[in-house]
């Protein structure tokens, strides 16, 4: 049986060839997607009975046009390795937002109006809540497990490999995942903190998981072509080989 340390290290060389396979531009769109859809998610877009749309959904597709992608050419264990590793550099973010949070000094803002409340708001905005990132970091983990193991056993009993067929693959694994992601993330803070009903958490996952796909249906084709260019120009062959 191998150590752990050996498993550490193999688990190392494969992620630094990953990365270095997939094109720095997509990474960089994944990485910013999570850290900007954490951070907008202090603010709401619709609030109304049981529709719950926070600003953070302008950014969340992104996240899972992006896993599909990676997905598609490089397979689950990869879209799955990205996922972990963008979701390590946001809780740095995080981390680093609360520290500086709790810096003394003056935001730009506060000399607008020269009002303290609006200085407090703005640390905790961006110093952010302990069982926000914890509930996010936890909705991300697992529905980007469950959209890569979705969107790569469907790619694998698909007959085709054209558009119709990533088109499936996609919609299928991205509205189940955003479904999990948004009932994960508002069971354990929306219900637990903020009182919602199972009802308000049900049909909110819901909701918020549809417009999600709508978002993503408008930019598929988009992803499509990206993928086949990479196949067309052998892009990251180096990693697949390896396998």
């Amino acid at each position: 049986m191998k150590k752990i340390g050996q498993i550490i290290s193999e688990e190392w060389k494969d992620l630094k060839l990953l990365l270095r396979s997939i094109p720095s531009l997509t990474i960089t769109f994944f990485v910013l997607s999570v850290v900007c859809a954490n951070l907008m998610a202090n603010k709401e877009l619709v609030n109304y009975k049981y529709v719950a749309l926070d600003c953070g959904f302008v950014f969340s597709w992104i996240m899972f046009l992006c896993m599909d992608v990676i997905c598609k050419r490089w397979g689950a264990k990869a879209s799955i390795k990205v996922s972990l590793m963008a979701l390590f550099v946001n809780l740095l973010v995080c981390g680093s937002f609360a520290v500086l949070a709790k810096a003394p000094g003056m935001w730009g803002e506060f000399y607008t109006e020269e009002n303290p409340a609006v200085n407090t708001a703005l640390n905790n905005t961006f110093g952010g809540a302990w069982y926000v990132v914890l509930g996010s970091g936890l909705a991300f983990t697992i529905s980007s497990i469950v959209n890569a193991l979705l969107n790569h056993s469907i790619g694998k009993a698909m007959k085709s490999d054209g558009f119709f067929a990533f088109a499936v693959r996609s919609y299928v694994s991205t509205i189940i995942a955003q479904f999990v992601d948004n009932f994960v993330f508002a069971t354990t803070v929306s219900k637990i903190f903020f009182g919602w009903t199972w009802t308000q958490v049900l049909v909110c996952s819901a909701i918020g998981a549809i417009c999600e796909l709508l978002c993503e249906v408008l930019f598929s084709g988009f992803g499509y072509r990206v993928v086949k260019n990479w196949e067309e120009e052998n892009v990251g062959s180096e990693y697949i080989k390896s396998k």
